[in-house]
């Protein structure tokens, strides 16, 4: 059966880190002077000693995990992460509902970046800070943090991997996963630092700076201005736009194109391929409806249109342009590019163009067989036949991904939300995007207007997107809790 006592230790020492990361945050409500400080003061406290009480339950356990604990210990960390990372918000008062403050901090871990506060730049500096690094903390995920850094903690740490990392193949740099981790969370460092330092060259605020370049290359979405800061400066967007794309690729992929000096490998690569010729594609037909029915002139449009279908594809969730204004074609576009995301192995969320490609040579074969019946037509990805078991896995995961978006639209529909935004929230979500499509759910709207119960499923879809679905739906069958 489950191991309680390893899990009670791993959140209870993932707590302490939390509780790390708040104090930075106190630090930062100190050096501006504001009425955030309590709250975080407060807020660390608590879950620091949450972390002890945890702590102490399980402070005899072994350091090994079975499959069944990597994947409980997965969920609960973001739940528990979520719950305590809530807590500045709501001692604070700027967001007094537990609900909503509840949805904002998954928001943030998940790098959804949908936010239910309308006057973002009322907040104090400490709590713009924290749903920043919210994001930066969840973007490559919070267990995979702990195993770089504290790696003798979790002794099942590829079954952890497994049930957290993204995507359907898992490509590891070093025989050591405590030391792929470490590369990757420094090439995500290093690309971080980049992003900071070329906005604060190109004439943002050291601040503003630091913040949106943890939401750029978390491919989160949240901002620390009610509107888009990217209109004051064409430059600043094209740097957005060069960030949010590199945060787009599978960080192996950037580690032995950078590190190793084998930039062809990237071009190789198909899944990349398929990334790059999507953003294109996508890139020129926008623009061409830009320029022949919204009058935008070539570099306006072309800005645009890139900007927002990298965004989008990132599941990054910011925007330069309203797209709830153009034409309704490139919703049906920008749409696609939602559900489907970049690669795996990266920041984003979505479907992920691997298992696109996977699809789409599945459906190839089956086109195939009917005319050869007799034939052995294998999958290959990047010259490597996909076992059949991870096409049974991928058919599995497509269909409960399409299901999940049927059943929340529907749901969605039944609390009062017309079809348009019901279907776009619902794709948003899970691909942890953040943005909608319609006029009222554009980069000008606050989530603040859905209902008490609608956030709560809001919340859990953020999960379940965040998480792929199916670690985290695994823990409501029977067969999950049953000893054998």
């Amino acid at each position: 059966m489950v191991n309680f006592r390893i899990i009670s230790k791993i959140i209870g020492s993932l707590l302490f880190l939390e509780s790390f990361f708040m104090a930075i945050c106190l630090a930062m409500a100190f050096s501006f002077h504001e009425d955030d400080v309590m709250a975080f003061m407060t807020s660390t406290l608590m879950t620091f000693g949450s972390g002890c009480i945890f702590m102490f339950f399980g402070h005899e356990a072994e350091n090994s995990l079975s499959r069944r604990d990597a994947y409980v210990v997965v969920t609960l960390t973001w739940v528990v992460f979520s719950f305590f990372g809530m807590f500045p918000f709501l001692i604070h008062g700027s967001v007094p509902s537990v609900t909503d403050a509840y949805f904002e901090t998954m928001s943030g871990f998940t790098t959804t970046g949908a936010t239910v506060i309308d006057d973002v730049e009322s907040l104090p500096h400490g709590l713009l800070f924290w749903r920043s690094l919210m994001q930066w903390i969840g973007g490559l995920g919070i267990v995979f943090f702990t195993i770089a850094i504290l790696p003798s903690l979790v002794g099942g740490s590829v079954r952890v991997f497994a049930a957290e990392a993204t995507g359907p193949m898992r490509s590891k740099m070093h025989p050591r996963l405590s030391t792929s981790a470490k590369w990757i969370w420094s090439i995500y460092l290093l690309l971080t630092i980049a992003c900071g330092l070329s906005f604060w060259l190109a004439g943002m605020e050291w601040f503003d700076a630091t913040n949106y370049s943890m939401s750029t290359t978390a491919t989160g979405g949240f901002s620390t201005h009610n509107g888009t800061i990217f209109l004051a400066s064409p430059l600043i967007e094209y740097l957005a736009i060069l960030f949010q794309f590199l945060a787009g690729i599978n960080f192996t992929l950037l580690y032995v194109s950078i590190f190793k000096f084998k930039v062809s490998t990237l071009f190789k690569n198909s899944e990349f391929k398929v990334y790059i010729t999507t953003i294109i594609i996508a890139t020129l037909w926008i623009m061409y409806l830009l320029l022949t029915r919204m009058g935008y002139d070539f570099e306006l449009a072309f800005r645009s249109a890139l900007f927002q279908v990298v965004s989008f594809i990132t599941t990054t969730g910011l925007s330069n342009m309203d797209a709830g204004t153009w034409p309704h074609i490139t919703w049906a576009i920008l749409g696609v590019l939602m559900f489907m995301g970049a690669c795996a192995g990266s920041t984003t969320g979505g479907f992920k163009s691997i298992r696109v490609m996977m699809l789409f040579k599945v459906l190839r074969n089956e086109f195939r067989h009917i005319i050869h019946p007799n034939a052995v037509l294998p999958v290959k990805m990047n010259g490597q036949s996909i076992p059949q078991s991870r096409l049974t896995t991928l058919l599995a995961f497509f269909t409960i991904y399409v299901i999940a978006l049927a059943l929340t639209t529907i749901i969605m529909m039944e609390s009062g939300v017309d079809i348009t935004n019901a279907a776009t929230i619902s794709i948003s979500l899970i691909s942890n995007v953040g943005a909608g499509l319609d006029t009222n759910i554009g980069p000008q709207m606050s989530w603040a207007d859905l209902s008490i119960g609608v956030k709560w499923l809001c919340s859990f879809l953020m999960l379940v997107g965040r998480l792929e679905i199916i670690a985290v739906l695994v823990l409501f069958t029977r067969a999950f809790w049953k000893e054998n």
